[in-house]
């Protein structure tokens, strides 16, 4: 590390994900010498407040990377298999957003908590898993240390932001011509959201699933360091403007009581149970919005299979699920010695 830190950049730093960056480090401690902010053509000269200072967008080329440190990508997953060689060969380590890398053989898939030593064996570029994989990822790595786990069936409630800025901008957009009793127009998601559930995110794969659930299914098992392990999702998107909620069933290998679940989970990092079912006090959307930590609760025993337990999670997907997450990493590549210095 050069004496006065690092020289960050953000990849679509005018987005949804990546103005989250900007907060996240902002308000960290990892010496920053410099950050540059990079995005399309119409946002160059943009100014963006940043520690006190108005930071102006450049746009995004092939030589924006000379000198950067640490290159966060968040643009889309076109523009990282454009840009991200680019980086690399400036020096930079990329931590990407997108799924353009994130089952390549040679990328690391992170989540701090659970496999920060993928990091190990990166080769330049490592891979920020999908929102809805990472909050269910802590949760699981918890019970595989505990009893082990064999199974996983998932199904997601995921807010309108997971879409980006467009996202929440069409949610706002149907919401209001829903209520003036306008024509409802949908371009972001497949048919209108408001007052409604979509059961698709993303395309239809020839497998009946959808590409959102095919992510999980696979990033799942290349994040917790188990091939074999069975994963089935539903993904569901809701009329909701931010925070991701998942229903999670998981069989274990051996019997756990819900207390000792309870414990596990207690004990895990990033981890806050938020349980008190008498008191209607479980984890929502709103609650965990502006918090990095993933909540869970609702924590049931099976009725009928003594080793499956089920239980409710909720996370802000643009924090944990998006740009809290792609901080971790980089500061977990500081603390690990593997930036550049």
């Amino acid at each position: 590390m050069a004496e006065q830190g690092y020289v960050i950049a953000v990849v679509g730093a005018t987005g949804a994900v990546g103005r989250e960056m900007l907060l996240m480090l902002e308000d960290m401690d990892l010496p920053i010498k410099e950050v540059k902010l990079l995005a399309s053509a119409r946002s160059a000269g943009l100014e963006v407040p940043f520690r006190g200072k108005d930071l102006v967008v450049q746009e995004l080329s092939e030589e924006s990377f000379q000198g950067v440190d640490v290159a966060l990508f968040s643009a889309g997953g076109a523009r990282s298999k454009e840009y991200a060689d680019a980086a690399v060969k400036a020096g930079a380590i990329v931590v990407d957003n997108s799924s353009a890398f994130r089952m390549e053989e040679n990328v690391p898939l992170v989540v701090p908590e659970v496999n920060a030593h993928a990091l190990d064996d990166h080769e330049g570029i490592v891979a920020n898993p999908n929102c809805s994989t990472i909050q269910m990822m802590l949760p699981l790595q918890a019970l595989e240390q505990a009893a082990g786990i064999e199974r996983v069936i998932v199904s997601t409630y995921q807010s309108a932001s997971g879409a980006g800025q467009a996202g929440i901008d069409e949610l706002w957009a149907q919401t209001r011509s829903y209520i003036e009793k306008r024509p409802v127009e949908n371009k972001v998601f497949a048919k209108p959201l408001p007052f409604d559930v979509l059961p698709q995110i993303g395309d239809f794969e020839p497998s009946g699933y959808t590409t959102e659930e095919e992510k999980m299914f696979y990033e799942s098992r290349k994040i917790l360091g188990l091939p074999e392990l069975a994963v089935s999702a539903t993904c569901a998107r809701v009329p909701v403007l931010r925070g991701h909620l998942e229903s999670v069933s998981v069989d274990l290998k051996k019997a756990l009581s819900v207390e000792e679940a309870r414990k596990a989970f207690e004990a895990f990092p990033g981890l806050v149970v938020v349980d008190d079912p008498v008191n209607m006090d479980y984890p929502t959307a709103h609650a965990c919005v502006g918090h990095r930590e993933t909540y869970v609760g609702r924590i049931r025993a099976d009725h009928v299979l003594p080793k499956t337990l089920h239980f409710w999670v909720a996370c802000d997907n643009l924090w944990k699920g998006a740009a809290w997450n792609a901080v971790q990493i980089v500061e977990s590549l500081h603390e690990r010695g593997l930036l550049r210095g």
